[in-house]
Formats: C-alpha cells, sequence, structure tokens
C-alpha cells in the first residue's frame, strides 16, 4: 500500500510539473505575439513631417501708410457778430444757407443811429458856420492892424479862434463818419462767401456786440484745412523720412495726401500738407501739422473727422504677411525654415504696415524661408515637409 501511495504522489508532482511547464510555455508564446504587434504600433506613433506653405522673403519698394485722426475744418470759420446794439429787425438768410460776400443776413433797427447820424451833420453845419465866422474875424482885423487902428492882438485871437473853429469842424466831420458807420452796421452782412450755420437769435431779439453768442457762423469751405498731429517720436521719423532742410523746404517735397473720412472711404481727391506748427503743445507733446484738401461740391463741412493717411516709400523693403507672424509678449515672430527644413522662431522688428504686411526692418533677410500658415502646430527645432509650388517668394 505505501508504495501505491507513493506512485501517486509521484504521478501528481509529475502532472503539477507539466501544468506549469505547459503555463511558461504559453505565457513565453503570449510575451512573443505582444512583442511582435508592439514593433508596429512604436512606428505607428512617430507621425510623418507635417506639410505646410512656405515662401521666400524677397526685398522691392513698397509704400506704408499711417492714419492719423484729423479735425476738418474750412478755409475760413467766422462768427457773425453784430458791431452796435439794437432790436433784430429782420433775420434775412435761413441756416444752413449759401451765401455771398457783401450780402446782408440781419437787419437791426436803424433809427436811433440814423437820428445820431442827422445829429453828427447838423453839428458839422455849425462848425463850418463857425469857420465862416470866424474867418471873418480875421479879415476885417487884418487891414486895421495894417493901419494900427488896433493892436495885433486882436488878429491873433481872431486867427486862434480860426483855427478852434476849423478843428471843431474837422471832429464834427469824424462825428459824421462814425454815425454813418454805426448806421452801416445795423445792416450786418457776411463777410466772406460760404455757408451759414445755426441761427439762435430770432427777429425782435436784443443784440449787442458783447453778447456771448454769435448771430451765427459763416464757414468759406471751398477749400477745406485738415489737422493732424504728430507725436514727438512720429514727427522725429517724419523729418528723417523726408527730404528737405528745413520744414519749409520739407514740405515743398512731401507727397500729396488722401483723406478717410468717417465711414472710413477715402475722399477722392488728395490733398498737401503746407502747414507744420512752430512748437509742440505742452499739455500733449504733439505738433501739428495741416493739409489743404480742394472741396468745390461742398462735400465737406467744418466739423467733420476723419483720417490723414501719410505714405511713405520704401526702398529694397521686406515684406511679410500678417498671416505669418505669432505675436507673443508685444513680440512679434516667424517661423523661419532652414535648409534641413528644421524651424526656428525669430523675433522681427515691424516699422510699419502695407495692407495684410508688415514691414521688416531686421530679424529676417532676403532669401531666407518662411512658414505662412499652420504656425499654431509648430515648435522650435520642428521638421516639417514644405508644401509644393510655395517655396518662392510670398504674393505681397
Amino acid at each position: 500500500m505505501n508504495a501505491i501511495h507513493r506512485l501517486f504522489i509521484l504521478l501528481n508532482t509529475v502532472k503539477q510539473f507539466n501544468n506549469v511547464k505547459s503555463m511558461l510555455i504559453i505565457l513565453s508564446f503570449s510575451i512573443i505575439l505582444v512583442s511582435c504587434k508592439a514593433s508596429p504600433d512604436q512606428s505607428a506613433a512617430a507621425p510623418p513631417p507635417p506639410v505646410l506653405p512656405v515662401s521666400l522673403i524677397s526685398e522691392s519698394s513698397q509704400t506704408t501708410y499711417i492714419d492719423y485722426p484729423a479735425a476738418i475744418q474750412g478755409a475760413v470759420d467766422i462768427d457773425i457778430r453784430p458791431q452796435v446794439s439794437g432790436y433784430l429787425q429782420s433775420v434775412l438768410v435761413n441756416e444752413g444757407a449759401y451765401v455771398t460776400a457783401g450780402q446782408t443776413l440781419f437787419k437791426i433797427n436803424e433809427n436811433p443811429y440814423r437820428e445820431a447820424l442827422n445829429n453828427a451833420k447838423a453839428s458839422l453845419h455849425a462848425a463850418e458856420a463857425a469857420i465862416l465866422n470866424a474867418q471873418l474875424e480875421v479879415d476885417k482885423l487884418t487891414p486895421l492892424v495894417q493901419n494900427k487902428v488896433v493892436s495885433e492882438f486882436q488878429l491873433k485871437t481872431a486867427k486862434t479862434a480860426y483855427k478852434i473853429a476849423q478843428a471843431n469842424a474837422e471832429q464834427a466831420k469824424a462825428s459824421v463818419a462814425s454815425a454813418q458807420i454805426n448806421l452801416g452796421y445795423t445792416n450786418v452782412k457776411a463777410t466772406v462767401s460760404g455757408y451759414i450755420g445755426r441761427i439762435p437769435k430770432k427777429q425782435g431779439s436784443l443784440v449787442s456786440p458783447t453778447d456771448q453768442a454769435a448771430l451765427t457762423q459763416l464757414s468759406d469751405i471751398h477749400e477745406v484745412h485738415v489737422y493732424f498731429s504728430l507725436a514727438e517720436n512720429d514727427f522725429n521719423n517724419f523729418n528723417a523720412n523726408y527730404p528737405g532742410k528745413s520744414p519749409a523746404d520739407r514740405i515743398k517735397h512731401l507727397p500729396a495726401v488722401e483723406l478717410l473720412l468717417s465711414d472710413n472711404t477715402t475722399y477722392p481727391i488728395k490733398g498737401k500738407i503746407d502747414m507744420i506748427d512752430g512748437q509742440f503743445d505742452k499739455n500733449t507733446g504733439a505738433i501739428t501739422l495741416r493739409a489743404s484738401f480742394p472741396n468745390a461740391n461742398g462735400t465737406l463741412r467744418s466739423g467733420n473727422t476723419g483720417k490723414v493717411r501719410l505714405g511713405l516709400l520704401h526702398d529694397d523693403a521686406i515684406l511679410i504677411p500678417q498671416a505669418a507672424t505669432v505675436e507673443m509678449q508685444d513680440k512679434v515672430f516667424v517661423f523661419a525654415v532652414s535648409k534641413d527644413n528644421k524651424v526656428s522662431k525669430m523675433p522681427i522688428t515691424v516699422i510699419g504696415k502695407s495692407g495684410n504686411n508688415y514691414l521688416v526692418k531686421d530679424g529676417v533677410n532676403s532669401g531666407d524661408q518662411i512658414v505662412l500658415s499652420g504656425l499654431d502646430r509648430l515648435q522650435e527645432g520642428q521638421v516639417i515637409t514644405p508644401e509644393k509650388g510655395t517655396d518662392k517668394a510670398a504674393k505681397l
């Protein structure tokens, strides 16, 4: 019985060994299968380099533009004010009407001033009569003095009275002229041709030269003046980029400028810068320039706003599409492509814009290659595949 029991134990041990052996064989086979499958997966984890459009940078002559906010005024903008006091007898013009120089706009009651003129004329006549009387006295005393009938002192007194009479007559003439001027001021006339503004005072109002509000405004807009300001740095660049030894000389060589209206449309006629202020504004630190634009059709009015667009020609300029740049921390970058198709992030210095392109001062050179799009997928040192047909100069 012991022998049989030992035989069963031996057989059981052999069976367990065979089971372990089978499990080891199966496990080894599984590891081999997993290893065989892992190799293709690892190769699939490394995707091919992205295909991206690239461009060669080239130099060309380009014009960049900078827009400056501007205020528009007529060639002449004046307040129409009364020069004498009185009741506004009539208003002879409508608001917004076009008037010509010399046209009567308002009529002030003239009666007090006409009577003042009549009084001045009467005083003049009296002064002229006094002259005649003094002359008669001189004529009477002259022969008597010659005959030594009366003293010479009396003749001198008569001549003095004559001169006083002449002076009084001159004063009376001046009073007449002043009264005529004041009478004329009762007709308030347009000093220039232009458009009438608002008329706050109506017929029957009492008006005076000391009134705070004017009777109306008058604008001559056959030509308009557009005022805009340059900061100190912009003005220094302006002086450096435009030829001329002095402001007056520089103005002669300035190109024509454009005017952008408030709706961003371009005024069809170009203007000319014709004035540079003599000093900077102490409050704003800016200097004012003026450009004049013809306005024969009256399209522009005083008080309009817009932008003056200054153009600057750059020879051998490098332009880069804005879409090919990335802005980070107030800096602008492009992805330059090396000969082995590796990309590197390069900072560039932008000095202006031309359409949808940046004008670049430094950071890249003519002949360099940059990535045009897909920049959000790129990393420093990444390898790309340049898209075929794009390895030439960008269409700027």
